[in-house]
């Protein structure tokens, strides 16, 4: 006997999780993302971090500042620095030419040569005319990038003379020095983790003797003159580089390294160790303050009465310390 169909048990659904009621704010916010209601999770996850992706691209293509920098290096500031990035840019484009005619040619040829039903590759052992081309063009390219590079070096190497309405304070031929022998000489001394500037000619080997003015982290050097910088190290390895200025260069412990700059306009530029130096290594920033001549002879002397005025407190103290033996002959 068939079975009447009434009476077979009920099938049992399977048991469904309550959906969660959604927050004011998530209301809002699908509703701004054009999303309904009824859109799973992953979907909705996925759609929202596709539009915050888009919209973070988008910032940062929109935002001058953001990407400024971000391709070329600084210029601006220096003839050197301006050098270094035309150096670049040349560089740059020709290696980017390279790049399109390589890629391009691969990509054409895995669209064309590609797998075929009912067809059989051809089996090509060389091509001697090929090989002998693309080797001839990459020695042209070394060429000219040598040929370039030793164009722009000096501009990058050699100092150029002060203008007219620059300061000029020192002449010497031992270090890097214009056609008319003529600069503005400040030895950069790194030491964890601060940087330590001293204006005048023999900076380097009479600084205390002579009481030199000097001055830490901030350098202040005037406007359209010529400006070599004699860097050193009394600790460890640091790397001396405002960006704007210049390329980087070492200080090192026991060396003298130099290198110049010449800013045609007042501002202030920013700068930073460029070579791990320690713990505080991100806290070793530098900045040049570029002054008015006149302004900077003010500055000058303002800086050497505020010495004397600290050594001249400084000098008692020291003496009674040193009479009651709690400091010792150093």
């Amino acid at each position: 006997m068939r079975p009447d169909v009434n009476d077979a048990k009920p099938r049992r659904l399977p048991r469904q999780r309550p959906r969660r009621p959604q927050s004011p704010r998530a209301r809002r916010l699908i509703s701004l993302l054009g999303t309904p209601l009824t859109l799973s999770r992953p979907a909705a996850r996925a759609r929202l971090a596709l539009v915050l992706g888009s919209a973070l691209i988008a910032s940062l293509v929109l935002a001058p500042d953001a990407l400024a920098n971000f391709i070329f290096p600084k210029s601006g500031g220096s003839p050197n620095a301006n050098a270094i990035s035309s150096l670049y840019r040349i560089t740059l484009y020709i290696a980017l030419v390279v790049f399109l005619i390589v890629e391009g040619a691969l990509v054409y040829s895995v669209y064309k040569f590609r797998a075929k039903k009912g067809a059989a590759a051809a089996q090509i052992h060389g091509n001697t005319r090929l090989e002998i081309g693309w080797t001839i063009a990459a020695a042209a390219v070394l060429i000219v990038l040598t040929v370039v590079t030793f164009i722009k070096l000096p501009s990058i190497i050699n100092p150029p003379n002060s203008d007219a309405g620059g300061l000029v304070l020192s002449a010497s031929v031992t270090e890097p020095t214009p056609p008319n022998g003529q600069k503005l000489t400040v030895c950069v001394t790194g030491r964890q983790f601060i940087w330590r500037y001293t204006y005048g000619t023999d900076c380097l080997n009479h600084a205390f003797t002579s009481r030199l003015p000097y001055s830490y982290q901030e350098m202040v050097v005037p406007e359209h003159t010529t400006v070599v910088l004699a860097i050193q190290s009394t600790d460890v390895v640091h790397s001396w580089w405002v960006p704007s200025l210049g390329g980087k260069v070492d200080a090192v412990p026991g060396y003298t390294t130099y290198t110049w700059f010449k800013v045609p306009h007042t501002g202030l530029f920013h700068g930073q160790c460029a070579q791990l130096c320690g713990t505080n290594h991100a806290a070793m920033t530098a900045l040049v303050d570029v002054v008015a001549p006149d302004q900077y002879r003010t500055w000058l002397g303002r800086q050497q009465q505020a010495i004397q005025a600290s050594n001249s407190i400084v000098g008692p103290l020291r003496t009674i310390l040193t009479a009651s033996g709690n400091l010792g002959d150093t």
